[in-house]
């Protein structure tokens, strides 16, 4: 499998990625590893429902406590120490939850269309939320990853809000141009359009033209 460069380019330092409960939690986990593998800080936040839809689509097992779960994925993905933090959903102390954190862009992957209606309304109900209204008030980058389809009226009008607000939506929907081989290749298309808008150099596909 081919793995993104370590070398940085204009990258952020810190990076939040919220995984909520829509399917699709592939791209999330191969988006931390890759994010780690480029020296970037990562402040994690899992849903209550994501835990579930991991159980039920990988055959990862996370344990229930997050600093049980933040030892978890710092082995399995070779983080160095401090490099990944792991927080819980009423976690309200978190650098993420003020405005004054030195984060530099937030990934919602993936965003289930429940998640995606709280951003766009300001609900805040939960720090992953909290944290994606956070960036929008700081205009700073706001990446969302929605994975449902068909969409609703709601859904699409509820992309074009935050679109208007500055947030980006990178679908998953990966193409097909560069003719994959395997679900990894798949995957990696949409977190290479991902890293490409965080400014984290990958060589996870060629460029067109390439």
């Amino acid at each position: 499998m081919t793995t993104v460069s370590t070398q940085q380019t204009k990258a952020p330092r810190i990076i939040a990625l919220g995984i909520t409960g829509a399917s699709g939690v592939q791209y999330s986990f191969r988006l931390l590893e890759c994010l780690l593998a480029a020296d970037q800080r990562v402040y994690m936040m899992i849903s209550k429902a994501a835990q579930v839809v991991i159980g039920m689509e990988t055959e990862m097992s996370l344990p229930g406590r997050t600093a049980d779960i933040q030892k978890a994925l710092a082995e399995k993905y070779n983080a160095a120490d401090n490099q990944l933090k792991v927080y819980g959903e009423d976690e309200w102390t978190a650098p993420v939850a003020s405005g004054s954190n030195d984060v530099n862009a937030m990934v919602v992957c993936p965003c289930s269309m429940g998640a995606l209606s709280a951003i766009a309304c300001g609900a805040s109900n939960n720090l992953l939320e909290r944290a994606a209204d956070v960036m929008l008030k700081e205009r700073k980058k706001l990446i969302i990853v929605p994975r449902e389809t068909p969409y609703s009226d709601i859904h699409l009008e509820n992309m074009l809000k935050l679109s208007r607000m500055g947030a980006v939506m990178v679908d998953a929907n990966p193409g097909f141009y560069n003719r994959p081989e395997s679900i990894d290749d798949l995957v990696d298309f949409v977190v290479a359009k991902i890293l490409d808008q965080l400014e984290v150099e990958q060589k996870l596909q060629p460029r067109w033209g390439e």
